[in-house]
């Protein structure tokens, strides 16, 4: 924020910040759970639960149209610190319950699928999981990496030929 700017616009109060849980909780809950595993559920709880008040706490920093992909990338950053202090953060319980037939708690458990993205660099599974999990594309893509977008597309494609040359190992 500049000097002089104005501290709250009054655009991101209580009622968007309920509509901000309401449209991306899940979705910020998924992010976490993939990442943790299967067996963190309640760890993956927690890190939502402390995103979501990372986006209360700096609300006016959270940009118009591009909600999802800032708290993915905040995401990031507080996984990150949670696995350096290598302890649970408690925190509130995040809505809506993960259903166990979902595909994407399905893919977690999925060996082949965690050896293959085991053995690519931590950048390069984390642009293939945040397009092909998070569904994140161009601009949305770039914005959660912090690069541009010609440099968003670069690194998926090379984590998709990355990916193939693993997936063919694997299947040898």
């Amino acid at each position: 924020m500049s000097v002089g700017a104005s501290v709250t616009t009054g655009v991101h109060d209580a009622a968007w910040f309920e509509g901000l849980v309401r449209a991306h909780g899940t979705a910020v809950h998924r992010y976490l759970l993939r990442r943790v595993g299967a067996a963190g559920r309640d760890e993956a709880e927690d890190l939502a639960a402390d995103v979501l008040t990372v986006a209360w706490r700096r609300r006016d920093d959270v940009p118009d149209g591009a909600e999802l992909p800032w708290l993915y990338r905040t995401a990031g950053f507080v996984l990150a610190n949670h696995r350096r202090k290598g302890r649970p953060v408690p925190v509130a319980e995040v809505p809506d319950e993960i259903d166990d037939a979902d595909p994407a708690v399905l893919v977690v458990e999925d060996a082949q699928v965690r050896a293959a993205l085991a053995a690519l660099s931590a950048r390069d599974r984390q642009v293939l999981l945040l397009h092909a999990w998070e569904g994140l594309t161009g601009a949305a893509l770039a914005e959660v990496l912090g690069v541009g977008r010609g440099g968003a597309d670069a690194a998926l494609s090379r984590a998709r030929a990355r990916l193939r040359e693993v997936w063919a190992t694997l299947d040898a």
